[in-house]
């Protein structure tokens, strides 16, 4: 036995590095073709036999790659999966819409391309929620198909806490200072009113402020941004707050404070201004100003009247 393998040992060593065998000059084929090569030898002598319909089976396996290999090409893929899932049932009957409010079922339905001839194993679930999320009002999209004809779509809506008045256009923004969408109609006109240059922007930190003072905030119509530093804010009887480029919050503080008893907003002013820190300063209405005036010119008179006498 110990000779048998010996004999071998030195006839694999015999084999160089080109794959022919050092001392009879014959090809020897690499490891990996050996066994194909055996195969063809054995279906060339007829040791082998090819089973009936064979050659079918390959010719419609090949035109049918080649057809998929054309529709990939041109683009075709999806047109023929719907006409063919939807033929063996799956056709898309069944829409269920969650959640939108400003959103129409219309344009949700017009935004994901959907028809009549829509397949429901055609539809691409998350190509469809990055559609939906290109809707202005839309912050966030769940879709979800269920066989075998149903499509569910939930919408998540941004909300708008104010309106922004740029030169003449009218925009909808979010608590963020977002623009959402032109605004139209009257639906959302009992919105604050944010007007000027910047006032969008920066209208989260005005309401941050006027949330400790719920009273004012409800009688505030419109904040007027003034050279995108400060704000004036225009109340429900055409008072005007104005208020400092900083220390906001120090500032209603203060006039709340002021106003406590006094009920200046009832009075016949204009403007009270809070831009400078030691003092409240009220502006008079005209009329108010002219009948302050002739009450004062009265009393003069009064006066030099009673020194006289």
């Amino acid at each position: 036995m110990s000779s048998i393998k010996g004999n071998k040992g030195r006839a694999a060593s015999a084999v160089n590095s080109s794959g022919r065998n050092a001392f009879s000059g014959a090809f020897v084929l690499p490891r990996f073709l050996r066994r194909p090569a055996r195969y063809a030898m054995a279906l060339a002598t007829g040791r082998v036999g090819i089973r009936p319909h064979a050659g079918s089976v390959a010719a419609v396996a090949f035109f049918a790659a080649t057809g998929f290999y054309g529709m990939a090409l041109g683009g075709h893929t999806q047109s023929v999966t719907q006409a063919v899932t939807t033929g063996a049932g799956f056709a898309l009957e069944d829409v269920h819409v969650s959640g939108n409010v400003e959103t129409s079922d219309i344009d949700i339905l017009q935004q994901l391309g959907l028809d009549g001839s829509t397949s429901v194993v055609a539809i691409n679930a998350h190509v469809a929620r990055e559609k939906l999320m290109e809707l202005p009002w839309v912050t966030d999209a769940q879709v979800q198909k269920i066989y075998p004809r149903g499509l569910s779509v939930r919408l998540i809506e941004r909300k708008p806490v104010g309106i922004w008045q740029h030169g003449d256009r009218l925009a909808l923004i979010d608590v963020r200072g977002d623009v959402i969408a032109p605004l139209e109609g009257a639906r959302h006109a009992d919105l604050p009113l944010y007007v000027g240059l910047g006032a969008a922007l920066h209208a989260d930190e005005l309401e941050a402020r006027l949330l400790f003072y719920p009273e004012l905030r409800s009688r505030v119509k419109a904040a007027i941004r003034i050279a995108d530093r400060r704000w004036d804010l225009r109340l429900d009887n055409d008072v005007t707050l104005s208020l400092p480029a900083e220390d906001v919050g120090d500032a209603l503080k203060r006039f709340v404070e002021f106003d406590a008893g006094r009920d200046v907003l009832s009075r016949d002013i204009t403007t009270v201004d809070l831009r400078l820190e030691d003092r409240v300063t009220l502006r008079l209405s005209e009329a108010s100003y002219d009948r302050r005036k002739q009450a004062l010119e009265a009393r003069a008179k009064l006066i030099k009247a009673g020194h006289k006498s």
